[in-house]
């Protein structure tokens, strides 16, 4: 999930329209409603941000640091003019990347992934679990020592499993990493699909299935 924020409605959805179109979920915050999330949401929705764009408003350098004390995922800022000094008060504050207007969301999603690999060139965007090793980067996992395709939604849903390895995690956790914390247009049970065709390409490649799942507490791998 990716979230913008802005104080211009027209930003903010115009954006999630966008990432719409290539698939990939996005929620949009105001200045000050997302300053209140930020602080208060739960770490299993924070989780599931793949990382933050932030229009242009004054409180940008400030808010990485209150991002920084509840996520990692990359921050980008949107520059409406170019502008050398306010760059470099941006880096310098510590936002990750910043993207002159007018930018195709393709060219900010590749961004992303550059800088979730830079981040893994010292291994720590990679996890493994047993037999099972997923990248923070956006690259196919690696299952049973080979790469494996998989759709966007069911990688996401392995990379969430094997971020939160060793604990249960909900169905409505899954799906608000899947489709965004906000999303009320699709139908909460449709995650029960994605895990299902997820498991049956694990266990086809294992020969066991590694998502282990009880009634009421939900899913988890190495638990």
């Amino acid at each position: 999930m990716i979230i913008v924020v802005d104080d211009r409605e027209l930003v903010t959805s115009g954006y999630q329209s966008l990432f719409g179109q290539e698939g990939v979920s996005s929620a949009g915050f105001g200045v000050g409603e997302f300053r209140d999330w930020v602080e208060s949401a739960p770490d299993a929705d924070l989780s599931a941000v793949e990382a933050f764009l932030l229009g242009d408003f004054p409180e940008r350098g400030a808010f990485t640091r209150l991002v920084r004390n509840r996520s990692n995922a990359p921050l980008i800022a949107l520059a409406e003019t170019r502008a050398l000094n306010s760059t470099l008060d941006l880096f310098a504050a510590g936002i990750d990347d910043v993207v002159a207007k007018p930018v195709h969301v393709k060219e900010i999603l590749a961004r992303v992934g550059a800088i979730r690999r830079r981040e893994s060139a010292s291994d720590r965007g990679r996890t493994v679990v047993e037999e099972i090793c997923v990248f923070s980067d956006g690259r196919d996992p690696e299952v049973g020592g080979k790469a494996m395709m998989l759709p966007r939604r069911e990688r996401r849903i392995l990379e969430y499993l094997i971020a939160n390895r060793g604990r249960r995690v909900s169905k409505q956790q899954l799906f608000n990493a899947i489709y965004g914390v906000f999303d009320e247009n699709v139908e909460e049970n449709v995650i029960e699909s994605h895990i299902s065709k997820l498991r049956k390409k694990l266990k086809m490649r294992l020969g066991y299935d590694p998502v282990s799942s009880m009634r009421y507490l939900g899913y988890g791998i190495g638990v």
